[in-house]
């Protein structure tokens, strides 16, 4: 059992894998979890991908028990995680302009269904928020 107490050790030093207790827990293991994603990618035979999937794991997890989300419409759901997670329209930029964010959130435009499967997958939850 030493040498697998030094290589869980080691593992942890370098990667800050464990259990998520609180929100700065919760940072880190995204931290990783977006890393490995930009190492990994797709690849399921990558040699870490089965950390990836363990760190996506943790995150799931975490959320099932402390995130949720409003039964409302989708503009305000999207408010919602906007505020929750700190986020402003602009840090939206890879899904949407702000512009477009700011007319959904003002009830001047609709949520497309592409748009509703980028929000979908930022802040994982299910599509049918958005819709």
């Amino acid at each position: 059992m030493l040498g697998l107490t030094q290589v869980w050790t080691a593992l942890r030093e370098q990667t800050s894998l464990r259990s998520i207790h609180d929100a700065d827990d919760l940072n880190q293991v995204c931290a990783l979890a977006n890393t490995l994603a930009d190492t990994v990618g797709e690849n399921e035979d990558h040699p870490l991908y089965s950390l990836y999937e363990i760190a996506l794991d943790l995150i799931e997890q975490w959320e099932d028990k402390h995130v949720s989300i409003p039964t409302a419409p989708p503009r305000e759901v999207l408010r919602h995680l906007l505020e929750t997670n700190n986020l402003k329209q602009k840090d939206l930029i890879d899904i949407a302009s702000p512009t477009l964010v700011s007319d959904i959130l003002g009830d001047r435009r609709e949520i497309s269904k592409r748009l509703a499967k980028s929000l979908a997958e930022r802040f994982r939850v299910d599509i049918a928020a958005f819709i």
